[in-house]
Order: C-alpha cells, then sequence, then structure tokens
C-alpha cells in the first residue's frame, strides 16, 4: 500500500485537489503596492479596543493603498464560539467606520468572490489539501490518546526537554500505510499530523515590516492539522484561507511571533508563497509605574461597550488608536488641524515596537479637540443619538429645547479658539443643565457656587440690585458697562491695583459681582461666557432665575 491509498481511506469522499482551488481562486489583480489584508477574529468572545486597534491597522493598509480588507471568520473552535460574536464583530467596525471589501456581512451573509469567509464551511477546502499532503508523505494520521501525549509530555518536562510531538516522541509518524490503513479499520480514533521536515538546529531569517530582522529555528513539531472533529487547527487553516484569498499582509500582535516559525513552514510544506508580516506590540497600560498589557478581565476601557456608554465619538477614539499606531499623528494633526482622518497615511516602521500606553487623560485632551470643531448642529445630533439611549432625561430635553440647545453647543464655537467643554457625552449635563429649569430646580442651596470669599447674602444683595438694571437687549458692552457701575456703587473696584494694595477697602472685584451674577444664572462659578449664557436664557428665564435665588 502507498501513501495515496491511505489518503484515500481518510478522505475517500473528496474530489477535488488543489490545483482545482487554486484555478478556482484565482490571483487578485491589483495595482502595484495594493495591499489585502484581513481582520480574522474567532467568535469565542465579543470585540474590545484592542480588536478595533488591529482591524484598524489592517483596514488603513488596505485602503490607503487602494486594495482589499476583507473579514473573515475563524471558527474552528466551536466549543468555544459565543452567540452573536460575529454580528457583534461586525457591527462594532461599522460603528468604528471601517467597511470591510469582502468577507462576512451577517451571521450566514456574505460578499465577494474568495469566500466562504467563514472556515467552518471551508472543510472540503482544508480537507483537500490535507489529502494531498499525505499522498505526498508531508502528513499522517496519529491514534495517541490524550493521556499518551499528557504521558509524553510529562516526561519531557522531567528531563527538560522541550515539549512537543517530534522526533522519538512523534510515535506515529513512521507507521506505515498499511499499519495506518489497519488501525483506521479498526476504528482507532485519530488525528492528523504535519510531518515537519524541519531541523530545530537551522534557524530561518525573516523580515518582520515591524520588528525589523528577526531569526528563529525551524519548526521540528509534527503540529496537528485535522483535529478529531474534522474541523483544521488554526495553524493549519488560516495559511490555505491567505493563500487561496489572497492576503499580502498579514497584521497581528506580537503574541503571534512564537507561531510564525510554524506558520512559515506550513506556506513552504504547502507551496505558497509567504505573504509579509507585521507583528505590532500589545497595548500596554502603566500600573504602579509598571507596564502590563491593557487587560479585558481588569480595565474596562479595554470593552468596546465602554466608549459607547461614556459617550466618546467614534472620531475621538479612532484619532487616538491612530496616536497609538504612529505617534506622528499627533505632529500630523495640528500640522492639519481640519483635515478627516483618513487622509493620515499609517506607516509600520513607525510603530512602537515596545507597545503603547493607553492613557484616558491623553483620550480626554484627542476627544475634545475633535468635538470642539464639530459644527453645533452635529454636537446636538451626536449627542442626542447617545442620549437616547443612555441618558434619557436628558434626550426629552434637548428634544424639547432643540434651538436653545444648539445655541448653548455654539457658544464659542466659531472663533479661532473654540471651547473644549466636552471629551465624552457624559461631560454634557453637568456643563449645560442650568439651560432647563427641569433640571436647574433640582439644585438645592448646598449646590450654589459662589464667589471666592461671599457668603449667600452678599451674592443676594447683588442679586437684588442688578435685577433692578437687567435689560435683555444690551449688547455685551453695554451689559459689561453696567455690571462694573453696579460694583463700584456696591463697594467693589475695577482697579486691580488698588484692590490689591488695599484689599480691606473694598468688598472685592467687579470680578466678583459678575461671579455672583453668574451664580445666579447657573449656580456654578466656571461657566461659558455669562453675557451669552444670559441671552440664549432669554428675559424670562433669567429674572425666574433672580427671584428663584432672592427667595433661597
Amino acid at each position: 500500500m502507498s501513501y495515496k491509498d491511505l489518503a484515500e481511506k481518510i478522505f475517500k469522499d473528496v474530489t477535488e485537489t488543489p490545483e482545482f482551488f487554486l484555478e478556482k481562486y484565482k490571483k487578485r489583480e491589483l495595482k502595484e503596492g495594493a495591499m489585502v489584508t484581513r481582520y480574522a477574529p474567532s467568535p469565542t468572545g465579543f470585540q474590545h479596543i484592542g480588536g478595533v486597534f488591529a482591524a484598524l491597522i489592517a483596514e488603513r493598509l488596505a485602503v490607503q493603498s487602494g486594495g482589499v480588507f476583507y473579514l473573515r471568520v475563524e471558527d474552528t473552535d466551536q466549543k468555544r464560539e459565543v452567540v452573536g460574536a460575529i454580528e457583534d464583530t461586525i457591527n462594532t467596525m461599522k460603528h468604528f467606520g471601517m467597511n470591510f471589501s469582502e468577507g462576512m456581512t451577517g451571521e450566514d451573509t456574505e460578499i465577494g468572490n474568495y469566500g466562504p469567509y467563514r472556515q467552518s464551511k471551508r472543510a472540503h477546502i482544508y480537507n483537500a489539501f490535507a489529502k494531498s499532503l499525505i499522498e505526498k508523505g508531508l502528513a499522517y494520521p496519529c491514534f495517541c490518546s490524550a493521556e499518551e501525549l499528557t504521558k509524553v509530555r510529562e516526561e519531557q518536562v522531567e528531563n527538560k526537554i522541550t515539549p512537543g510531538y517530534y522526533g522519538e516522541y512523534a510515535k506515529c509518524r513512521n507507521l506505515s500505510p498499511e499499519e495506518a490503513i489497519a488501525k483506521i479499520e479498526a476504528g482507532e480514533p485519530y488525528i492528523l499530523r504535519l510531518k515537519s521536515p524541519g531541523n530545530f538546529e537551522t534557524r530561518v531569517n525573516f523580515h518582520d515590516l515591524i520588528k525589523g530582522d528577526i531569526s528563529f529555528p525551524e519548526n521540528n513539531v509534527d503540529i496537528v492539522l485535522i483535529k478529531s472533529d474534522g474541523l483544521p487547527t488554526y495553524h493549519f487553516a488560516h495559511a490555505i484561507d491567505d493563500a487561496l484569498m489572497g492576503t499580502t499582509h498579514v497584521t497581528r500582535g506580537e503574541e503571534w511571533l512564537s507561531s510564525l516559525p510554524i506558520h512559515v513552514q506550513l506556506f513552504e510544506v504547502l507551496g505558497f508563497e509567504v505573504p509579509k508580516h507585521a507583528h505590532f506590540p500589545s497595548i500596554m497600560k502603566l500600573e504602579n509605574g509598571n507596564k502590563r498589557k491593557l487587560s479585558k478581565r481588569k480595565d474596562p476601557e479595554s470593552a468596546v461597550t465602554y466608549y459607547k456608554e461614556e459617550g466618546y465619538p467614534v472620531a475621538s477614539v479612532v484619532e487616538y488608536l491612530l496616536n497609538l499606531i504612529n505617534s506622528t499623528f499627533e505632529v500630523w494633526r495640528e500640522e492639519n488641524p481640519n483635515a478627516d482622518y483618513h487622509d493620515f497615511v499609517i506607516s509600520l516602521d513607525k510603530m512602537s515596537k515596545s507597545g503603547s500606553l493607553f492613557d484616558i487623560v491623553k483620550l480626554n485632551d484627542v476627544s475634545k479637540n475633535v468635538i470642539c470643531k464639530f459644527p453645533a448642529t452635529r454636537v446636538y445630533e451626536e449627542y442626542k443619538t447617545w442620549a437616547e439611549e443612555y441618558d434619557k432625561e436628558m434626550f426629552d430635553l434637548i428634544v424639547k429645547y432643540k434651538e436653545r440647545t444648539i445655541k448653548a453647543f455654539n457658544i464659542d464655537k466659531e472663533g479661532p479658539k473654540p471651547r473644549k467643554d466636552f471629551a465624552k457625552w457624559t461631560d454634557v449635563k453637568e456643563k449645560v443643565f442650568f439651560f432647563y429649569d427641569e433640571l436647574f430646580d433640582k439644585e438645592t442651596l448646598e449646590n450654589v457656587e459662589l464667589p471666592k470669599n461671599m457668603d449667600i447674602e452678599e451674592a443676594k444683595r447683588i442679586a437684588k440690585a442688578y435685577v433692578e438694571i437687567y435689560d435683555e437687549n444690551d449688547d455685551n458692552e453695554a451689559w459689561f458697562g453696567k455690571v462694573k457701575e453696579l460694583a463700584i456703587s456696591l463697594g467693589y473696584t475695577a482697579d486691580r491695583k488698588a484692590f490689591k494694595k488695599n484689599p480691606e477697602e473694598f468688598k472685592g472685584m467687579v470680578s466678583d459681582v459678575a461671579g455672583a451674577i453668574r451664580s445666579v444664572v447657573a449656580h456654578r462659578t466656571n461657566t461659558p461666557d455669562l453675557h451669552t449664557i444670559m441671552h440664549i436664557m432669554g428675559s424670562d428665564m433669567v429674572t425666574e432665575r433672580f427671584a428663584k435665588f432672592l427667595n433661597l
């Protein structure tokens, strides 16, 4: 009997050959320099920010080079598959503005000519390649039980030998076709392994697009190709898929570097060209002065839902991630303040080799810069969308008072240095609550912030005097002139030097009087321009605020 007989025994129903699939999935016609990249998650959990980071790298490389970005679902570990994970991946990527040229579009739908894009539906393809490897003597059935493999591993560890199924420890490697067929006919369960041609003493030189030139020993382990359930391992399936789908660049986390010897060997054994690889470092976090990986368990900001719930605009998160991908993005943004972030060209050779630090403070700064450039109408629409899901009270108010809300969002927005009040939509309520009586009236005396060294009685004295001269029609200059005159009449001064020299002669400065007025209408000492706030509120609301304050 021959290897061909063994292959036929195992795959008697497989009629296609590797050549058939290589002909079916023809080489892509691409312009020079175009990259074909993929995001290929396993549906064993919901998306996290590290996944968005990885997908963004692949998406930007493909789009900016005029190439193809596709979604492949690697679901060969079906025991761990989480219901809804595929839909979550698709929806998450859409949410962050990444659109796939090809691949999965739903749980059972897809677009593109290189599918199926779900590995569990490609078993017939993997079987054709596995059959071919057996025919060539490059793969074989392994009948070792889990208990036997565990015993071998324990022996290797005890003797300080590198664990693995190789060399003298590969019990089934040298079974003849006749012996293997006899075991199959006897009903013995088996898996398929690669008959590795590697020598651990031989080193392979490899150029990684981020790590640079690296070297590693050849793989000599007879890795599993097809599991007992008939589905391939990730290693085997991804090599075939990347080749048939025309992937030119594999971008993935550096945790896969240890698998690179296996993957390079598989491409070569299968007769495929090895794609270019780029292994990017993990996103890190500083804790007690030490760096560690951002953790799905420990860090709420690892979850994609965190950004939605907190209300970070998509553009803010993407711009922050672009900062992590290439630190040059920050300089580019300063030089191109109004450009679309899609115009920034990422470069793999400018990625950090040690891992970028995730910093919420930095994210907030980036987000403030993003939001401050939004027109007031966009701020309103994005905030409304968020509030509808996460703050129903605010949603109802901003819909009811739409015009007032847009005016509030537009304060100091159209000048050369727009205000940076909000980093995320959860910041909005506290910053604008005083524009809505429904929220303002919930405030108690304890909530009222007063100017430094001023008590409530003095604030009421100022309020009582000011309400007599208040005129909604005053422009900013006339308004401030009246406040200044009032302050002086009440014992305050506009002369800073005089106040500094003899503070006991004055009640305070004109700014303290303006601060008291601010406390009346907003209950806060830090707000946007006071005259503008009062103008947006209108005469009725302002005079009512003074009446309420005087009755506190």
